[in-house]
């Protein structure tokens, strides 16, 4: 498991500086640490988690099913296609409940979090991200501590299932 964290490391480097040089966001170093934080540990959660699903589950086949009925919840509660305030009151939980939402939720608020400039609607930045999307510049702190909350839990889940679980048959 520990193996996997500087291969990661080196993953998110130079994945993370091409793309954040191509797609042209600010050159400030707690802009870049930021996106680099939330780069890194979505790399280690989700590598932390197909980990998991296989320890939890018989055979890679059997983890496979289950990782893509994840992923798709994932992606559909992630407040990427439906935002947030826009998701029905009785599906709200699985948005905090979902790890893909905090990373999108963390990116976007660290880049574009505290920009003033005006759209022209007349709302700024940081009201539109608040309003539309409900994402708030001071909760980033708690958003990192999520994500390092999700490292470590998948990657006890892991430790624990390889450890009890056995799935041989005599």
């Amino acid at each position: 498991m520990l193996v996997e964290i500087p291969y990661i490391f080196m993953q998110a480097v130079v994945y993370g500086l091409l793309v954040y040089s191509m797609i042209g966001f600010d050159w400030t170093a707690a802009k870049f640490l930021w996106f680099f934080l939330f780069l890194f540990t979505n790399l280690l959660y989700l590598t932390f988690y197909g980990m998991m699903a296989v320890a939890v589950s018989p055979n890679a086949d059997i983890a496979a099913i289950i990782s893509s009925a994840f992923y798709g919840f994932w992606n559909l509660f992630s407040g990427f296609i439906i935002p947030r305030p826009k998701i029905p009151i009785w599906w709200r939980w699985y948005y905090w409940a979902n790890p893909i939402a905090w990373t999108l939720y963390g990116l976007i608020v660290s880049q574009f979090g505290d920009y003033d400039d005006v759209l022209t609607n007349g709302e700024t930045v940081k009201g539109y991200l608040r309003r539309y999307l409900g994402f708030r510049h001071d909760f980033l702190g708690a958003v990192a501590a999520v994500h390092v909350g999700l490292v470590v839990v998948f990657a006890f889940i892991f430790a624990y299932c390889i450890k009890s679980f056995n799935f041989q048959k005599r």
